[in-house]
């Protein structure tokens, strides 16, 4: 048996991730937690931050798409840390990772995002 991810939307679902509990073997972990966000809002994302650094090159455009996140990861309250560079010449941020947040913490991003194009006049579509 490999890994497998079931979602528990149904009765047939929360069925079947019983029958795999049962037929685990020894050893193994079961995992369960809120589901994190999806495809769907992960494209929404990349479009939105696409749409903001066309609309301002000064401020945004200056920065790489992920660097981008990043910031508007920052302003959702994302827990950040930094080690030091190997060479000990500076620091790198680690820990901010999307794919790690929750629907709700990612349409929480997105609503950020959303405001920040509102205040500088930027009207955003999804793609």
């Amino acid at each position: 048996m490999s890994s497998v991810t079931t979602r528990l939307r149904t009765k047939h679902q929360r069925e079947r991730a019983k029958g795999l509990i049962d037929r685990a073997p020894d050893d193994w972990v079961c995992v369960l937690r809120e589901e994190t966000r999806n495809d769907r809002q992960n494209r929404a994302m990349w479009g939105y931050i696409k749409q903001l650094r066309d609309a301002l090159p000064d401020t945004l455009g200056q920065f790489s798409p992920e660097d981008c996140k990043l910031r508007f990861m920052n302003a959702l309250g994302s827990e950040m840390r930094f080690l030091p560079e190997l060479d000990g010449a500076g620091m790198f941020p680690v820990g901010y990772r999307s794919s790690v947040l929750t629907t709700e913490q990612f349409s929480a991003l997105l609503e950020i995002i959303a405001a920040y194009a509102a205040r500088h006049g930027v009207t955003l579509t999804e793609q």
